[in-house]
């Protein structure tokens, strides 16, 4: 499979290289050239299946021709140790449980299968340069950095860089990647995450530091990282089929970076019978505005009780316009009326996400953490007759703890996985968000093993 450039203006790359570098030399994201429906049979026989089965049905439509088949297989079975149910919430409502990985948050399988993508690369390539470090730069908002992180925790030959805006994650997401040493370490840049990001990006562009070390992304820019998300919405759809619920189903997306809704999209080109998409914005509704008026307008973040969506340019838009514009075939109007004939918006203030989660908890005794409370209200508020709703929780409660506590009265549980990082020291870098000085800082980096 060869990947081209949302930009238009770079070589064509194969898998290994796309996953290696990240980001194209055009500064565009790398898209497939094509996107295979999987057979009707998969989908007849899908909710007899097991997750990993099914995980593994959909990889080798994405990366078979990339990967052996055994290869491929530990990949996913490797990467996927947990389940992710589907929850019944109320009435044609469900929760897409996507917390049950190691570090409590959805981004746990595309971090985690990305690092061992790249270790298979490793091991299989005739062309590695021994004794080169590979070293991956990666954003978060909250939940990606402790993710990646932790899957990339001790990998030989991977050292990770974990940028995060200052004062803006929650004590228990800071503690999962500040507190692990070895081959990870945490910048805590004095910005919000869109700083953190143009960083990142500003990295790969920049010739002398990429002489100097090799240079990867585990941000959801990464196609490693974004795709294997996928497996979550044919997982859900298999158990609401199961159910007898899965004819006219409607998945909801708490969104940031749009990484996540992004998966199921490609999902949904893969054949994935999803009637249609909402797409659940914080008080940063960049998205949310284009859908209603068509055009793009990229604004500084605004920082919110949920924080892991506060990003003001995500970055995922441009596979979203790239793929539904079919690579430029479609006009910019024609694109928008395929997007939102597909995919619908909402928007939540801190008081209605608030709000939300005491609704919630009052009425079924679910416990909402700030992002999920999005997810659900935009799905119940957008439902339609006959139809029902499934809406993605990504983050355990606890993880905010502090938050959710406070706007329900609980004492949430810590479960003993978090409870460990807690007891971590914090180590950190602090740093501007200049980048001429994180350059500095990288340039003295040793990039041997």
């Amino acid at each position: 499979m060869q990947y081209y450039s949302t930009n238009g203006k770079a070589p064509k790359a194969d898998l290994k290289k796309a996953v290696v570098k990240g980001l194209a030399e055009d500064k565009g994201l790398y898209m497939p050239e094509r996107i295979e429906k999987l057979p009707k049979a998969f989908f007849d026989d899908i909710q007899g299946m097991r997750f990993q089965d099914i995980a593994f049905n959909v990889a080798a439509n994405f990366f078979g021709e990339d990967v052996d088949m055994d290869g491929l297989s530990d990949l996913v079975f490797d990467t996927l140790s947990f389940d992710c149910p589907v929850v019944k919430v109320e009435e044609n409502i469900y929760a897409l449980e996507l917390f049950h990985g190691p570090t409590l948050a959805f981004k746990d399988v595309g971090a985690r299968f990305m690092a061992r993508l790249l270790g298979y690369f490793t091991r299989n390539s005739r062309n590695n340069k021994k004794g080169q470090l590979i070293n991956v730069l990666v954003a978060t908002s909250g939940d990606t950095g402790s993710a990646v992180a932790n899957g990339f925790l001790g990998v030989e030959g991977i050292h990770v860089y974990v940028l995060y805006p200052k004062g803006k994650v929650s004590k228990i997401q800071e503690s999962q990647f500040t507190t692990l040493g070895q081959n990870i370490t945490a910048i805590e840049v004095d910005g919000v995450f869109d700083d953190c990001q143009a960083l990142v990006k500003a990295a790969f562009m920049d010739e002398e530091l990429n002489k100097h070390m090799r240079l990867t992304s585990a941000n959801s820019i990464n196609v490693a990282r974004f795709l294997p998300q996928a497996f979550y919405y044919f997982n859900a759809y298999a158990r609401m089929k199961a159910l007898g619920k899965s004819d006219e189903l409607v998945m909801c997306v708490p969104s940031g970076n749009f990484g996540n809704i992004c998966s199921a999209l490609f999902g949904h080109e893969m054949g994935l019978p999803v009637k249609r998409f909402i797409a659940a914005n914080n008080a940063n509704d960049v998205f949310y505005q284009y859908l209603q008026t068509g055009k793009y307008e990229p604004k500084a973040s605004i920082q919110t009780l949920a924080n892991a969506m506060d990003v003001g340019d995500p970055s995922n838009f441009a596979r979203i316009l790239n793929l539904y514009s079919q690579n430029g075939k479609y006009s910019a109007e024609e694109t928008h009326q395929r997007i939102t004939s597909l995919i619908s918006g909402a928007t939540y203030s801190d008081e209605q996400i608030r709000e939300t989660m005491r609704q919630c908890y009052k009425t079924t005794g679910y416990v909402l953490d700030p992002h999920g409370a999005c997810g659900y209200r935009a799905l119940k508020e957008g439902l339609q007759a006959g139809e029902v709703g499934v809406f993605c929780e990504t983050a355990h409660p606890a993880k905010f703890k502090d938050t959710v506590d406070s706007i329900l009265g609980t004492d949430i549980e810590i479960p003993e996985r978090l409870a460990a990082f807690m007891k971590g020291e914090k180590q950190s870098v602090e740093l501007p968000k200049d980048f001429q000085t994180f350059k500095a800082y990288l340039m003295k980096q040793v990039c041997k093993r």
